[in-house]
């Protein structure tokens, strides 16, 4: 009898193993750090293969928040290595996808430079009609006009979008940037569609000169648009968002604050709060109570 009942028993133990592993998962899954971790994952990936940009989905942004205070800057590394990830892989998705088209348009050649370059389709490359100053500029001024912009579409007490088309409007504003001032660099305004794919070419095959192209221009879409996000958040907060009224306490409300209403059947009224402790015995409201209200 003990022979039947052992391999019933591991049979049983083998099905259960499973369970514990789920368990783990779904309980790392569950926290913040990874949830977030995941969503700028995600969020990167799509971006970078329909090239949208959002909130945050760029280390910009995510930096501006963290020096400007909505953010701490705990999260400022989860949330860069999410949004480089996701990046990186949409880089070499991209090149999945389009291996053939890119190895037919260069005759089996990846360059960087020149009429047959393909390396620009991951990444951003200063044009010889700019200087790399020239370059770091526009894109400073670039990412403040993109910072300035989602704090005015978020800003809860100013005129923000409606609830739900946030990303919708957010990706309206990336592309009139680039329609309209997006010819000059390129338009990076955020590390993290940037550097990762740039990484991702040097080891795919264009080699170094991902790197030297543009008088080193590589580390500008990474620098400038921190700078553009931080100095676009200081100008909304200190110029625009300092400056929204605030609708003022009336007096009625402030001296209800110091109040305590009383329930009645036929009215609400108002009685004042003693200072001294509770007794027992209820209290009746006084004669000259305030009625504020008849149902």
């Amino acid at each position: 009898m003990s022979q039947t009942v052992q391999p019933r028993r591991s049979t049983q133990n083998a099905a259960m193993a499973p369970r514990p592993v789920l368990r783990n998962i779904q309980e790392v899954l569950q926290k913040e750090m990874v949830r977030e971790f995941l969503a700028e994952t995600m969020s990167t990936y799509v971006m970078m293969l329909f090239l949208l940009t959002g909130a945050h989905m760029n280390a910009a942004v995510t930096f501006a928040n963290c020096a400007l205070g909505r953010m701490p800057w705990r999260k400022f590394p989860i949330y860069v290595l999410g949004q480089f990830l996701g990046s990186f892989l949409a880089a070499a998705t991209t090149y999945l996808l389009f291996y053939g088209a890119i190895e037919h348009f260069a005759g089996g050649d990846l360059l960087v430079t020149g009429s047959l370059a393909t390396a620009n389709i991951f990444a951003t490359y200063l044009p010889k009609h700019m200087t790399l100053w020239q370059g770091f500029l526009d894109e400073v001024f670039l990412t403040a006009l993109l910072q300035l912009g989602l704090f005015a579409i978020t800003d809860k007490q100013n005129n923000p979008a409606l609830q739900g088309t946030e990303a919708l409007v957010i990706g309206i504003l990336v592309c009139i940037i680039g329609v309209s001032l997006g010819m000059n660099s390129g338009y990076a305004i955020n590390p993290s569609r940037d550097l990762p794919p740039r990484f991702f070419t040097f080891i795919a095959g264009w080699g170094k000169q991902v790197f030297r192209a543009g008088n080193n221009w590589w580390w500008v879409p990474v620098v400038a648009p921190l700078l553009g996000s931080y100095v676009g958040g200081i100008v909304y907060l200190g110029l625009i968002h300092s400056s929204i009224p605030r609708e003022p306490q009336s007096s009625e409300n402030a001296e209800a604050g110091d109040q305590k209403i009383t329930v009645s059947s036929s009215k609400v009224l108002l009685t004042p709060i003693s200072t001294t402790p509770a007794s027992n015995q209820p209290v009746p409201p006084p004669s000259d109570s305030v009625p504020v209200e008849r149902f």
